[in-house]
């Protein structure tokens, strides 16, 4: 059976000598302390790897159960996310006064990783939870907050999103469910969803769905969707859970992965609906809790890569098979180790090199969020918005690559589901789709994201990696193995949007049929960056003396790997952006 181990000691490499968050000025980050953040992360990395990463397996394998309209999680689950609960994590950067911890978003970034990549399926109930509670802290009613968010912050009640339907996917302006205004001003919801994660179960008291539906005689299209807050059991005069509302599971969705959560078809039936935000604003609510999901996805994409790398590198170390060409390291036994092999070394290296910067993305980007809101920063809040698509896209892309490369490693063993890579994989699968597909996010990006403002937060971008560049360049140590390649990427992103401003407004499917490539483009210049300033930090320590020695310098080759062996991609998603629409639209659809 797969087993996981929490990268506790990378995570604070990061916090403390990367991003230097003792020397941030965000309320809260004072308290971040090396010893302090070492305690929780410690704490988080024996509850994932003792008891959530031993369900995995049998959430898979069990999955969930609908039975007489009620849903059954698989065996084990309830018990874990008791655990989970009394434990205050399903809260941990919530306000105190809703029963929260209020530490900063950046440490929940850091103990979900944890937690998702022990069990995926499991952490996405609380999840879902913390979105949509975020989602009625942003937008709710003082009453609508006391009344869910203290029992939701401790998942005592848990939450979902309702978005999709049968017939309408990412064009949500094709969206059918209807809310009929009543006379004591509550709306009655009907329409049915599709694929909604933790739709119904059995380990938690209440179900807060928050549900997107049109108003009668609302603005056509997306303008007259809004928000609802629809609860599972309507609340009794004590507050806790009363009479059943309209609301039930139809269906528990067949996936591919992700089957310990209940993925489920939701009908609506005049369900009592309470309006969360304004009429016809339902986007602008939902969007508070989509962009926290889509770093929450994107965080899953780096989780399933690094589970499934663990597991690689063990067998690789354990599993005999062939001889070193160059010298025998295995002499007394029939074989030599998989790791000796160059092709073995280049996965592992590429699936390290990978889980190790897109960590340090994730965190990075999560110390925007935490000074957008707590600081109300709103450069802050422009450039993780920018990058939201890249992190979201580009980590689940890579990941879901890293995750198959970690079950090549096993061969045939690794098509096996008794060795478990086979879950890795179809686990990671999920996160390029959901939240907004990946090819979505990167026409976001190019289309609304890089030209908001006349461009100016990717030129911010632009001139926040070029700044690092100048001040470092003095750094014999960093230049010609980081700085260089960092500049040549950079200069490539540059260059793309330089093609898309001058050919984009002409032919718009010039910028469109680059959009993908560019996305990946950026994000790979988003890891070098983050590759360029681990190394400043390693070589520091390592002139220092502080650390340790074997630490930094693993950390210096495996950064050298990305910038020499995976950097260079750059260029190729430049040829392929500067090809323009031509190749792509070529074909007329009856050509196909």
């Amino acid at each position: 059976m797969p087993a996981y181990s929490a990268p506790v000691n990378d995570i604070q490499f990061i916090l403390h000598e990367v991003l230097e968050i003792g020397n941030m000025d965000i309320p809260g980050y004072d308290n971040l302390e090396s010893d302090f953040t070492s305690a929780i992360l410690d704490e988080a990395g024996k509850l994932a790897s003792d008891v959530l990463a031993p369900l995995n397996i049998i959430g898979d394998t069990q999955g969930c159960v609908l039975e007489n309209g009620f849903v059954r999680a698989p065996a084990g689950f309830k018990e874990a996310f008791e655990q989970i609960r009394a434990g205050g994590w399903t809260a941990i950067d919530l306000p105190e006064e809703f029963g929260g911890q209020n530490l900063p978003g950046l440490i929940g970034i850091a103990v979900n990783e944890f937690f998702a990549s022990a069990n995926q399926a499991l952490n996405m109930y609380q999840g879902l939870t913390h979105g949509a509670a975020s989602a009625i802290l942003a937008h709710g009613t003082e009453r609508q907050k006391l009344d869910y968010l203290p029992a939701m912050a401790e998942c005592r009640w848990t939450g979902t999103m309702n978005l999709t339907e049968p017939h309408c996917g990412t064009d949500l302006s094709l969206m059918r469910t209807r809310a009929e205004p009543s006379p004591d001003g509550t709306y009655k919801i009907s329409g049915q969803k599709i694929f909604i994660s933790s739709g119904d179960h059995d380990m938690a008291e209440n179900i807060i769905h928050l549900v997107l539906a049109k108003i009668p005689g609302g603005p056509p299209g997306i303008k007259g969707v809004s928000l609802f807050i629809v609860p599972k059991f309507l609340l009794g005069e004590d507050g806790g859970p009363g009479t059943r509302n309209g609301v039930s599971c139809g269906k528990i969705e067949e996936k591919m992965g992700i089957h310990g959560n209940s993925t489920c078809v939701m009908n609506y039936e005049k369900a009592t609906g309470y309006l969360l935000g304004m009429e016809h604003k339902g986007m602008r609510a939902m969007f508070t809790m989509m962009n926290e999901a889509r770093l929450g996805v994107g965080m899953q994409g780096l989780a399933q890569a690094e589970a499934a790398y663990q597991n690689a590198l063990q067998y690789a170390r354990e599993r005999l098979q062939g001889r070193d060409v160059a010298e025998t390291k295995n002499p007394q036994g029939p074989a030599d180790p998989l790791i000796v092999h160059p092709d073995i070394r280049r996965s592992l290296m590429d699936q390290k090199s990978f889980c190790e910067g897109a960590r340090a993305l994730l965190l990075w980007g999560a110390t925007m969020i935490d000074r957008s809101r707590r600081c109300q920063d709103e450069n802050a809040e422009d450039m993780i918005s920018l990058l939201t698509p890249v992190i979201k896209g580009f980590i689940t892309d890579e990941g879901f690559n890293m995750a198959v490369q970690a079950q090549q490693i096993y061969g045939g063993h690794g098509y096996i589901e008794d060795w478990g890579m086979s879950q890795f994989v179809r686990d990671a699968r999920i996160a390029m789709i959901y939240e907004g597909a990946n090819g979505i996010q990167a026409l976001d990006l190019v289309a609304r994201k890089m030209p908001r403002d006349g461009g100016r937060h990717f030129m911010a971008f632009l001139e926040m990696v070029a700044d690092f560049l100048r001040k470092n360049a003095d750094n014999a140590s960093l230049s010609s193995d980081f700085l260089e390649p960092l500049k040549g990427a950079l200069n490539h992103l540059r260059s793309a949007g330089n093609f898309f401003q001058r050919r984009g407004i002409k032919n718009p499917n010039d910028a469109l049929a680059g959009s993908y490539d560019f996305m990946h483009l950026f994000g790979h210049v988003c890891l070098g960056f983050m590759w360029s300033k681990m190394a400043r930090a390693s070589l520091e320590a390592l002139a220092s003396g502080t650390g340790s020695k074997q630490f930094h310098e693993t950390k210096l080759a495996t950064g050298r790997y990305y910038m020499k062996r995976r950097l260079p991609a750059a260029a190729l998603h430049m040829e392929r952006i500067g090809s323009g629409s031509e190749p792509v639209m070529a074909l007329a659809a009856e050509q196909f």
